[in-house]
């Protein structure tokens, strides 16, 4: 079972966390419609579908509970949203694709992309803020973070340089969208995240490991609370 705090505010974060989740899964079909470039998680799923011929939602899906059984070795705890991220993200995405058709004309494509962006960023905002824990990815990374003793800069591009290498190698669809998300998502989530912040919660302990000697506020970047990581997204001061 999991742990649940903020029982008073419960109904108002589960409606939170689904709408931001669902909405993830739309931003992210709104960015492969447009064509312009991927987040690094996406442009690995996408490579992996088209080796699979799979639907890029059902890679997502799988993708996402075999990175979730990695944190099983790293002695991660998930929590509702970590497991409704792994299904809700790829349903999301499939049905969006399926109504939205693609786009050719950058006159439509521009608009686009940066809609899905700043779209993902509220969504981003919305599923966090619940406090209902951090997506698989994420998890992953701070998991690596806290075994390895490295800071969550380094850890979190290593895994990601990794993950953009091998979706462009597959196939993956990386170019100005990717640049794009890469800038503006932390900003992004950091402003959605004060709007819908879920005010009355204890607070939730931080993820960051302090180096040996180096103790303080400023150790290993700022402390972030449980869940206030973005999964495939960078949150604000991570990047």
């Amino acid at each position: 079972m999991f742990k649940v705090r903020g029982e008073a505010h419960l109904p108002r974060r589960l409606v939170q966390l689904y709408a931001g989740l669902v909405l993830y899964g739309v931003s992210m079909g709104l960015m492969v419609r447009a064509g312009l470039g991927l987040d690094p998680w996406d442009v690995l799923h996408q490579g992996l579908a088209e080796r699979t011929g799979l639907t890029i939602g059902t890679v997502v899906i799988l993708a996402g509970a075999l990175v979730l059984l990695a944190w099983v070795p790293l002695r991660q705890r998930p929590g509702l949203g970590t497991v409704s991220n792994v299904v809700v993200l790829g349903l999301a995405m499939d049905a969006t694709m399926a109504v939205v058709p693609d786009v050719r004309m950058p006159a439509v494509q521009i608009p686009l992309m940066l809609g899905a962006v700043v779209l993902n960023g509220m969504a981003t905002g919305m599923y966090i803020a619940a406090r209902f824990g951090p997506g698989p990815r994420d998890g992953l990374m701070t998991g690596l973070h806290r075994v390895t003793g490295r800071s969550v800069r380094l850890v979190r591009t290593v895994i990601e340089i990794t993950v953009l290498a091998s979706g462009i190698l597959l196939g993956g669809t990386a170019g100005v969208g990717t640049v794009v998300y890469a800038l503006s998502i932390g900003p992004l989530a950091q402003f959605f995240l004060r709007i819908f912040e879920v005010r009355g919660l204890p607070p939730a302990p931080s993820v960051v490991v302090r180096r040996r000697g180096r103790a303080g506020p400023g150790a290993d970047g700022p402390d972030r609370p449980d869940g206030a990581v973005t999964d495939r997204g960078v949150a604000p001061g991570q990047g």
